[in-house]
């Protein structure tokens, strides 16, 4: 059994397969980490640059002078054959911009940065409303010198920034976007996925900060510290393979400097998105009720008592020439609502302006304080006048505003739960666990519940019936049923053995099980999932560029509409030329022409065509992932509708991907045991599922004819032939195993009776792998690979839907056609390797087919690659296959229909809403305009117009959560894999 701790860090002896990372950051690039270096203490990092025209060993002999020469250059290294210079320097003193422009300086080109110096970070953006929100801040971002790319999620309200650390830093980032008016915070930097967050005790001084810092810096898999002295609090980035959480707990604990003794814990820091979702909603409440708190009696006092002169009448109360108590105590209340509440309006405009764009807010405070100042300017004549009668419009202003508030706390509401799916996922992982210690021949000799933060690669966990499965890991003992419902969306729980993998947040039923973890903190699949689907909610699908294009001449082009709505009223107004009973009694021509031009204004929604498409790409993304179906991103969702075309890889898609040997029959001199201990040493080192199947039919043959030990030869010049077979030298013998194709390649006769063999098992549709000795073939196996149960109804379905089937593979063609045939499938494509089969997609693809690639992700990422759609089947926890536009958890075949169905419900979706939100504008606009008065005496007041505007956000949110309610159309029953 594993130990895992020894004076405080952790030994690791897992599998290499189990060190690697199972998501690769998407559109993620390598990061250069500074390296610590321990004289002084310096952080130093390493630039590379590629410098043309160097001639000579002198030409480089004369750069390293000059870089030698700047102050904080470690060392340079310049290679005159390669054209390529290193240089070590310390950031605090020198930039790479700097060391560049030497060397320009010293008469030689320099190439730009390479790839590796490019980082990436996530930040939280605060304050956007609409797309224009959302294309300002890329803007404000791309104008950051050292920016390399930015994209920014406007319902996600994240930004993801690729930069060079050699030129910017995020300090720099985050005070471009606050320069551009929103607010914003750091999520994570690249690589920090990996990091535990501890509260210490003990610190008292700025020596103990110092300290423990320098303490744990200095711990072996320790990437980075960060001390945050008023809360005495510390985050640790960590490499899981070396140490983890428990480990660096111990070794604080294990610490002492002077007097001071050190104590840490796991400290877990709010959720932010979480806690910032909460206070916008909370701020927009409080700012609606304040604005009511004001709107309503200047709704009372201007449009409900006037009508009940019983109680209305001390209103119309003269104070001074005209001016009114009405009028005078509409302007006192509605004054506050305008500036001190409507103030957040007036900067959105402002940061809005200055950035030369132009959003929601700008329309808002247009029409609301052209509304307000109309007022006063009425009220300041009714003072001055003993004559005057005007009609003012503090109701409008105060109204329009508090409606707006309240349209936008509802579609916060709304917004927060667009990412409810993925809410539930994050809460999945259990709070604790058992951990056991294990003595070397596998007794307990110790268990104690910990934090599931603490868990760290190799622990063994004893999970209850009943419990949460906490990390991913390899079942070493028991055996149970467990419901992975929860993550693959599979409704029946699956039993459990000792070698079955387990994952993370899964609910084991009814029998304990002892787990060894494999994957731990940021590398399980529940957080590969989360870090996927958000990813893919920040991804900008191309359907989304009409909202971008509308949005950068909707504002100007509203504002010009409401101008010439006022001039299109007044002119004719003042010159009579509509009837004078038009006009209400208490306005003018003026009035009546201000009243059409704000609703204008106002009534127009840029935030709806905006929201129109992230937002169902959210809820979809996440209701996905619920299903066991990860689509990655909007450009995924939207090729996925158009799919006409699903080619179907053999092994392990169509079929079980489990193949059996059901015969084995000798053809030659050779005995059994010889045959089996030829076939045995050829196909041990090949990693193809039909060669394990081989080894391990050959060597339970092998001990039914001979001997029962299992002492395999190696084979020497082993060579893997793809889409063929292996050959090697087994002693002084020349081995060959494969299919006929591989025969002919080395001249290897296949006589008739070999051919018969083969003809009457490729009926069956079983796959024949023959096995040649010094070039004659001495004896052959026959395997079969069962079709999965669900194929021929899923292929069935897929021709409902209009879509055709094609089945690609590398078998033989007799083999192929049996399988295409119970599958269902018409047309097949065999005998090609994965090179092939990315060509065979080109060639549909050039007969104008969109294809959707179903593959196992392994030897298929050429072909998910070059299809439209590349779908990996059968992930499991390696969730974050790089070729993959959609990733299947579980193998059924059904989730195939599931990936391509969503899309097109999605891309339904992101229709209808952009059908209301345009369809709401072309309509609210020209009613706003007064198109109906004439005819109907209908008439949209402002106050009105701006619900309507707050309502039309609103639909389009509340349209894409009814994606909530999405159900697969297709549902077939796995038979329940019983327990022994």
């Amino acid at each position: 059994m594993d130990v895992n701790f020894m004076n405080g860090k952790m030994e690791v002896n897992g599998r290499d397969d189990l060190k690697k990372p199972l998501l690769q950051h998407v559109n993620g690039v390598a990061i250069d980490i500074p390296q610590q270096i321990n004289d002084g203490g310096d952080k130093f990092r390493t630039v590379k640059f590629k410098i043309r025209e160097i001639k000579c060993a002198s030409c480089a002999a004369s750069i390293e002078s000059v870089l030698l020469s700047l102050n904080g250059v470690k060392s340079a290294m310049v290679s005159p054959l390669e054209g390529q210079a290193a240089v070590k320097y310390v950031p605090e003193l020198v930039t790479a911009k700097q060391i560049k422009e030497t060397i320009e300086e010293a008469g030689f080109p320099v190439d730009d940065f390479p790839e590796q110096d490019i980082a990436v970070c996530r930040l939280r953006i605060k304050g956007m409303m609409c797309t224009s929100c959302s294309e300002s801040v890329e803007c404000a971002l791309q104008m950051v010198d050292g920016v390399k790319k930015a994209v920014v999620g406007v319902a996600l309200e994240e930004a993801k920034v690729h930069f060079d650390p050699n030129v910017t830093d995020t300090d720099c980032i985050i005070e471009a976007i606050e320069d551009a008016g929103f607010g914003a915070d750091l999520i994570n930097s690249g690589n920090d996925f990996n990091k535990v967050h501890l509260k210490l005790e003990g610190i008292k001084s700025q020596e103990d900060v110092t300290f423990i810092q320098t303490f744990l810096e200095s711990a072996q898999g320790v990437n980075h510290v960060e001390m945050d002295l008023a809360e005495n609090k510390v985050t640790v980035s960590y490499d899981p393979d070396l140490t983890g959480p428990r480990s660096i707990i111990q070794y604080i604990d294990g610490a002492s400097h002077g007097p001071s003794i050190y104590r840490a814990s796991l400290y877990a820091p709010p959720r932010q998105r979480e806690t910032e979702r909460l206070q916008e909603t909370r701020m927009y409440r409080n700012q609606f009720l304040l604005s009511c708190l004001f709107s309503v009696p200047v709704f009372l006092f201007s449009m409900v008592l006037p009508m009940v002169p019983t109680y209305g009448s001390w209103l119309d109360y003269k104070i001074h020439n005209m001016l009114t108590i009405g009028m005078l105590l509409r302007w006192i209340l509605c004054t506050p609502v305008q500036f001190v509440v409507g103030r957040r309006f007036y900067v959105g405009s402002y940061h809005a302006l200055r950035r030369k764009s132009a959003n929601m807010d700008v329309l808002v405070a247009l029409g609301t304080n052209v509304a307000y100042i109309y007022s006063v300017y009425i009220a300041i004549k009714a003072l001055t006048s003993d004559t005057f009668e005007g009609q003012d419009f503090f109701e409008t202003s105060a109204m329009l505003i508090s409606f707006i508030l309240l349209g936008k706390y509802l579609e916060v509401i709304a917004k927060g739960k667009t990412s409810d799916a993925l809410a539930k996922l994050t809460e999945l992982a259990p709070d604790t666990a058992h951990l056991l210690t294990l003595d070397g021949e596998g007794n307990v000799l110790s268990e104690m519940e910990i934090s599931t933060q603490l868990i760290q690669r190799n622990d063994i966990i004893k999970v209850l019936p009943g419990e949460k499965v906490p990390v991913d890991g390899i079942v070493i003992d028991g055996q149970s049923h467990v419901n992975e419902s929860m993550i693959t969306g599979e409704a029946k729980p699956i039993s459990k053995r000792p070698g079955d993998k387990v994952i993370g947040g899964t609910m084991n039923e009814n029998g304990c099980l002892l787990v060894k973890a494999t994957h731990v903190g940021s590398e399980t699949a529940l957080s590969q999932i989360v870090q996927l689907v958000e990813a893919a909610q920040l991804a900008r699908a191309p359907v989304q560029k009409l909202a971008d294009q509308i949005s950068k001449f909707f504002v100007p082009t509203v504002v010009v509409a409401a101008f010439i709505t006022w001039l299109g009223w007044f002119i004719p107004g003042v010159f009579g030329l509509y009837p004078k009973h038009w006009i209400p009694k208490v306005m003018d021509e003026f009035e009546l022409a201000l009243q059409f031009g704000i609703s204008v204004l106002v009534v127009a929604c840029p935030c709806a065509l905006g929201l129109a498409t992230p937002t169902a790409v959210m809820v979809a993304t996440g209701k996905g992932a619920s299903q066991g179906v990860l689509i990655k991103g909007g450009n995924a969702l939207e090729k996925a509708h158009k799919v006409k075309t699903v080619v179907f890889d053999k092994t392990g898609t169509l079929t079980v991907g489990k193949p059996e040997v059901v015969s084995a029959v000798l053809f030659s001199h050779f005995s059994m045991e010889e045959f089996c201990d030829m076939a045995t040493a050829a196909e041990a080192n090949s990693e193809h599922p039909i060669a394990k199947a081989v080894v391990k039919h050959a060597k339970k043959l092998r001990q039914k004819f001979g001997s029962h030990t299992e002492q395999v030869t190696e084979a020497k010049d082993f060579e893997v032939h793809t889409g063929a077979g292996v050959s090697g030298k087994v002693g002084d013998k020349t081995v060959l195993v494969g299919n006929k194709r591989l025969m002919r390649t080395f001249h290897v006769p296949v006589e008739s009776a070999v051919e018969d063999y083969i003809s009457e098992n490729e009926q069956l549709a079983r796959t024949c792998v023959l096995v040649a000795i010094e070039g004659k073939v001495a004896g052959a196996f026959a395997v079969t690979d069962p079709v999965k149960p669900e194929a021929q109804v899923v292929v069935s379905f897929l021709r409902s839907m209009g879509i055709s089937s094609i089945m690609v593979t590398g078998d033989n063609w007799a083999t192929a056609t049996a399988i295409a045939k119970e599958a269902g499938i018409e047309k097949v494509i065999a005998e090609t390797d994965p090179i092939g089969k990315a060509d065979k997609i080109k060639e549909l693809q050039l007969k104008g087919m969109t294809v959707a690639m179903v593959g196992d992700g392994i030897n298929d990422s050429p072909a998910l690659v070059a299809a439209d759609v590349g779908m990996a089947i059968g992930a499991g926890t390696d969730v974050a296959i790089e070729a993959a536009d959609i990733v299947l958890i579980k193998s059924n075949l059904e989730d195939v229909i599931t990936a391509i169905d969503l899309s097109r419900k999605t891309i339904s979706r992101i229709r209808l809403n952009y059908v209301w939100a345009l369809g709401y504008n072309i309509l609210a606009m020209p009613i706003a305009a007064g198109i109906l008065y004439p005819f109907t005496g209908i008439r949209l007041p402002p106050w009105l117009a701006g619900a309507c505007m707050a309502a039309s956000s609103l639909s389009v949110v509340c349209s894409s959560l009814l994606l909530q309610s999405y159900k697969k159309p297709l549902h077939i029953k796995a038979p329940q894999r019983p327990i022994h």
